[in-house]
């Protein structure tokens, strides 16, 4: 399984950022953010039909979807505050939404979104 995240970089606060990751194939899907010296917190998580949850610290800032035939996931970034600083990665699983790293089998490299006020 590969995946691939990119669209991170250096914004103003307020500003908006979209994270596509394309995945080899079809799975559940999550993404997941970390600073350094945290550990890597849930941001959301998408089923195969495109139902999201949302971590409470970005619930109606940011929005998740799929494009299934490109089997890639989006992570929509508006309102962007400093604290949404981190690398941002994306997690893929064959089984249920988890909002545990231990839920998701594969993961991509990372993107780093910077958020600057």
């Amino acid at each position: 399984v590969r995946l691939v995240e990119s669209g991170g970089g250096s914004v103003q606060a307020g500003a908006s950022l979209r994270l596509p990751c394309a995945a080899s194939g079809r799975y559940t899907m999550g993404w997941f953010r970390q600073v350094p010296g945290k550990d890597r917190e849930f941001v959301g998580t998408i089923t195969l039909y495109g139902s999201p949850t949302y971590s409470d610290s970005v619930k109606g800032r940011f929005t998740m979807s799929r494009d299934n035939a490109k089997n890639t996931v989006y992570l929509q970034m508006n309102g962007l505050k400093p604290e949404d600083t981190a690398v941002y990665y994306c997690a893929a699983t064959n089984g249920a939404t988890s909002t545990e790293t231990q839920g998701y089998n594969y993961w991509g490299q990372g993107t780093q979104v910077t958020v600057s006020s």
